[in-house]
């Protein structure tokens, strides 16, 4: 079921519909794509199984928990290994693991090797961060930062 082939258009409502809303009963899923709630049951088995579905989360609305200020920063890193066993995407990949501000980084093509969505409570939060953990890891020769003035489409839902 890997495979968006795999999935029918019943597949593709309850996918919509858990988007939506996570914690909704599979009866009410089943009232709205047209199915049993057994049936709806059985669907959503087979998509967690497959791994379609990833997991359920509670989305957490950072600047009402003090995390005031979200910035996306450009990462560039060396291109030469030195003396470690490991190359500095891989040093870079591990670290970036044990940093919560980052919430999300992802491997770019590019001028840039990777995008990372920081969410911290203020510059100097910001400050801190980038000065004492990003630009004093080894692997890192570069970075850009941008602040994030208005968020004018956040969703995790993908268009299934």
């Amino acid at each position: 079921m890997a495979e968006s082939a795999a999935l029918d258009k019943l597949d593709r409502a309850i996918l919509r519909a858990l988007q939506a809303n996570g914690r909704e009963t599979y009866e009410v899923v089943g009232e709205q794509v047209g199915l049993s709630p057994s049936a709806v049951l059985r669907r959503v088995k087979r998509l967690e199984e497959a791994r379609i579905i990833d997991r359920y989360v509670a989305l957490v609305r950072p600047e009402l928990v003090g995390l005031g200020l979200t910035a996306y920063i450009n990462v560039r890193l060396e291109k030469h290994t030195e003396h470690h066993k490991r190359n500095p995407m891989d040093l870079f990949r591990a670290a970036v693991q044990t940093w919560p501000e980052v919430v999300e980084c992802v491997a770019l093509t590019g001028e840039m090797d990777f995008l990372l969505r920081v969410v911290v409570e203020d510059m100097a939060h910001y400050s801190r961060f980038i000065l004492e953990t990003v630009l004093k890891h080894p692997s890192v020769q570069d970075c850009k930062t941008s602040f994030v003035l208005d968020r004018v489409k956040a969703t995790t839902a993908v268009p299934v």
